[in-house]
């Protein structure tokens, strides 16, 4: 089965093309190597994939040439132990920066809006 189809069978990716594009793009490795859109892929195989902030690493269980619920997908691949730990300790890091500077209570109106502009020089 192909790579980009596999991966859209799992969910990891909304649309095949999508999957192509990652795959193109150097975000999913096939066993610790770059890879293309057509590669075939097998149980057993190790693949790295690479999503906004979240690198995954994950062991294909089970072929599935349809997409199917979540649940079904879910049952196609296991992640590492590894992996998961360093995605847990990654979405921590976010949260306790997220806490740290928490968002204004309200947009600035116009006059704050040009104060801002002069105290920065962006005028």
């Amino acid at each position: 089965m192909r790579i980009d189809k596999w991966l859209w069978a799992a969910r990891f990716f909304k649309t095949r093309s999508a999957a192509s594009v990652a795959i193109s793009g150097g975000k999913v490795h096939l066993n610790s190597e770059r890879t293309k859109p057509a590669r075939i892929v097998r149980p057993g195989d190790t693949l790295e994939i690479t999503r906004a902030r979240q690198c995954m690493i994950v062991k294909i269980n089970a072929l599935n040439t349809q997409r199917r619920p979540a649940r079904e997908a879910q049952g196609l691949y296991t992640e590492t132990k590894e992996s998961l730990k360093k995605r847990e300790s990654e979405a921590q890091v976010r949260r306790l920066l997220r806490d740290m500077n928490p968002t204004p209570p309200r947009r600035p109106n116009k006059r704050e809006r040009r104060q801002i502009r002069r105290f920065t020089g962006k005028e």
